[in-house]
């Protein structure tokens, strides 16, 4: 990741998420974003940890499309924290890298940690760092749709 820190020092505590750095930087890149992208990453929920549309502790559960010029991919709740799932549509993929590549298509990546999304000549790279990888798409345009969900421990 350029810009959020996954190991960030607060006095002797080490390995803090930061995502101060990346969120400073959003209003110079406002322009370069497409509207998607930009609708995503400056959700006022999306980096706040105690909030229930907050990336972190999502889980990878599929990727639809890889190799194709459209792709899905979809992360479950945690229940602890999460009501909903997370489906995030991309549209004009040029890129699409799992690390470490896994045959599952970065299903067994672990829980999300955090992510980045930046401009680029096609669109906008979204990286996301999971606990086991990343994964990262480039694409024209994405879309993130929150769904509705029913925890199992809490039914």
């Amino acid at each position: 990741m350029q810009y959020v820190n996954l190991d960030a020092q607060v006095g002797d505590l080490s390995g803090v998420l930061d995502p101060a750095r990346y969120l400073s930087h959003l209003p110079s890149i406002s322009g370069d974003l497409p509207p998607g992208a930009w609708a995503l990453a400056t959700d006022t929920d999306h980096y706040d940890f105690r909030s229930r549309r907050c990336v972190k502790d999502l889980t990878l559960h599929a990727v639809r499309g890889a190799g194709g010029e459209d792709m899905e991919v979809e992360f479950q709740h945690n229940c602890w924290k999460h009501d909903q799932d997370l489906l995030i549509r991309y549209t004009g993929v040029s890129s699409f890298i799992i690390n470490p590549a896994d045959e599952d298509l970065g299903t067994g990546l672990g829980a999300v940690i955090l992510d980045e999304i930046l401009p680029h000549r096609d669109g906008c790279s979204h990286e996301i760092a999971c606990w086991d990888g990343t994964l990262t798409i480039v694409c024209r345009n994405l879309q993130a749709i929150w769904t509705e969900t029913v925890c199992s421990s809490k039914a």
